[in-house]
């Protein structure tokens, strides 16, 4: 006899990697400060655009960038969690790590901007 747990089914190995899934999002959500921005936001761009009759292809737009956002942001947050959990020292290159990533954000959060401004206020 093995002592080795039987491995598991492909459905329920799915199911756990959508679970870690969904408690990143959770963790992202709750936990970083930056989602207290981003997520409104998000629910602004939203109820606006819904109260303008936007049409299908600007509300995809819409959608894609939002989710580009939240998702930076999301990457963002791990390489910070990362970097704390490898060093707590100041460290030039976790420092320029950091930096980028959270460059990455702004970009992805001013290109959201413009298109949101392009198809809600023109």
């Amino acid at each position: 006899m093995s002592d080795q747990p039987a491995p598991l089914s492909l459905a329920k190995r799915w199911r756990n990697k959508f679970a870690c899934a969904l408690r990143g999002i959770v963790i992202g959500c709750f936990e970083e400060d930056s989602f207290a921005i981003h997520l409104p936001a998000a629910v602004i761009v939203l109820v606006y655009g819904s109260s303008q009759g936007v049409g299908l292809i600007p509300w995809l737009l819409l959608v894609l960038c939002v989710t580009i956002v939240l998702a930076a942001e999301l990457f963002n947050s791990a390489i910070e969690r990362l970097a704390a959990a490898i060093t707590h020292e100041v460290n030039p290159l976790v420092r320029d790590a950091l930096d980028i990533a959270s460059g990455a954000v702004l970009v992805a959060a001013l290109g959201a901007a413009a298109v949101g401004a392009l198809i809600l206020f023109s």
